[in-house]
């Protein structure tokens, strides 16, 4: 649609809108009494057809004006009907106002349910009401036998406006109603085993919990500098230690970073804390809570990625360096940072030559082992030098820490630790992280004084897992990307060439 056409478009809605007040209609009325859902109605269409007056309120989406009877369709929240509408029926004022309106315009309706002779479910309309009259146009739908041609289909300007997106392709709605019922399943996962749901705070003087850019603001009253949180674990893990045992927050977290199908500035995730568990636990606990949301869902697999995944199956278990030992042909048990440098030449990963040993083996592990992931798969026994808050591997040398991701479909799921105690230890790796920092790695942890004054007063033994929820319902949705489920996803600016 040229801008000259939506111009003069919108000029004629506009003159009508004058219109309709200037005979004293109101085409923005506070409220209508609609009785009915339209989805309710039409399953409860037996009990209600001819007998019963009932009236619906929503958006009009077609119509056929045929002389002195027509065809309508409305939309609402729930579904679409189609209504009959004649002048006998509601009077030559209403009749001339139904052939004034405009694809978009909001009514009211009231009247019987009817079958047409073709067999479709109708509302034989006995009085209509405008409730909003529509000034920017609908995208240019058509329909014919039930399918929708020229519809609202660019991606790109379906993100940016997702209310559009809603209107024209009502079916969008499935995946965040889908959304809402994943999240009430989780709550209903923790709360029956005695978790408590807290809130801890998105502006924080100091981020820290993950190994992340953040975004930076300031407060004018106290004219200090202050954060988005990057992620939640050291409030949480101040709980654990105030002596709340077992906790869980719903967050949204902010990262400075780049955006692709997985990765959205601002997203959702859940993390959980309980005392006296440890990483064994965890994994055992969220293959259960993947239990848990299939027999809620009412479904065992799952389409992701072109595969058909099986979340109620046994999760697989392997520690990292094993499974990067499969495709580099050296015991990466006895390897030092010169020989893994070397690998990662050869196998074309692109790393950094000052790289640490962890750092390397990530990245192998990233570019050799992640994609092969296809089947859940918890990655055991990261290394100690990208783990700053995890416990040391028992009965090991220090390499390795108890943390583990999940993996399905080549994506991360879930990252959990057990969770570093040691306030002394936990001093120096943040020192360390901080010295990473001043040698140039902007995403390297900074050193939380009043956390560790916190960790000093004493933290029990304790587990804790951060899992995304936006991938976890792009898995349980089967969309392929992150702005697929996030309403709202953040978008660069458009090109005004």
């Amino acid at each position: 649609m040229s801008e000259r056409t939506l111009k003069e478009i919108m000029s004629q809605r506009l003159a009508k809108r004058e219109s309709l007040l200037n005979e004293g209609v109101n085409p923005y009325p506070y409220k209508f009494d609609r009785s009915h859902l339209i989805t309710a109605a039409l399953e409860d269409f037996d009990q209600l057809a001819e007998k019963t007056e009932i009236s619906f309120a929503g958006r009009l989406m077609s119509r056929r004006v045929m002389g002195k009877a027509s065809f309508a369709n409305i939309m609402d929240g729930s579904g679409r009907i189609q209504l009959f509408i004649s002048r006998e029926e509601i009077g030559v004022e209403a009749y001339t106002l139904f052939k004034g309106l405009d694809l978009g315009d909001f009514i009211g309706v009231s009247g019987k349910l009817m079958t047409t002779r073709t067999g479709e479910k109708t509302l034989k309309v006995a009085s209509l009401t405008l409730l909003s009259k529509n000034i920017r146009p609908l995208p240019n739908v058509k329909e014919k036998d039930g399918q929708t041609f020229d519809g609202f289909e660019d991606k790109e300007q379906r993100y940016r406006k997702r209310y559009l997106d809603l209107i024209v392709n009502p079916e969008v709605k499935e995946t965040f109603v889908k959304r809402a019922a994943i999240y009430r399943s989780i709550r209903k996962f923790f709360d029956g085993s005695d978790y408590l749901e807290v809130e801890t705070p998105i502006l924080q003087p100091l981020y820290g919990g993950a190994s992340a850019r953040p975004f930076m603001t300031h407060h004018n009253a106290l004219n200090m500098p202050l954060y988005l949180r990057i992620a939640d674990e050291l409030y949480l893990k101040r709980l654990i230690i105030g002596g709340f045992e077992k906790v869980y927050e719903f967050s949204r977290n902010f990262r400075n970073e780049g955006m692709d199908r997985t990765h959205n500035p601002e997203f959702t995730a859940i993390e959980w804390y309980e005392a006296y568990v440890d990483y064994h636990y965890l994994m055992d606990q969220v293959e259960s809570l993947f239990k848990h949301l299939c027999a809620d869902l009412g479904q065992s697999t799952f389409s992701f990625k072109g595969h058909e995944i099986d979340l109620t199956q046994e999760f697989q278990r392997a520690p990292m360096a094993e499974l990067v030992a499969e495709h580099v042909g050296i015991d990466l048990a006895t390897a030092n940072e010169k020989e893994l440098l070397t690998v990662c030449r050869k196998h074309k990963v692109d790393v950094d030559t000052n790289a640490n040993y962890g750092q390397l083996l990530d990245e192998l592990f990233d570019a050799l082992v992640q994609p092969h992931l296809i089947e859940p798969t918890f990655v055991t026994e990261y290394p100690k030098a990208i783990s700053p808050l995890a416990k040391h591997l028992r009965d090991s040398d220090g390499t390795f820490v108890e943390r583990f991701e999940l993996f399905i479909a080549g994506s991360e799921f879930a990252n959990a630790f057990s969770e570093l105690n040691d306030p002394v230890d936990q001093r120096a790796r943040l020192e360390a992280q901080a010295a990473l920092r001043e040698a140039g790695d902007d995403e390297a942890q900074v050193v939380d004084e009043d956390f560790l004054q916190a960790m000093e007063y004493g933290m029990p033994p304790t587990g804790g897992v951060g899992m995304g929820l936006d991938r976890l319902i792009m898995l349980l949705t089967d969309n392929p990307s992150i702005r697929d489920v996030l309403l709202f996803p953040q978008m660069r600016p458009e090109s005004k060439g």
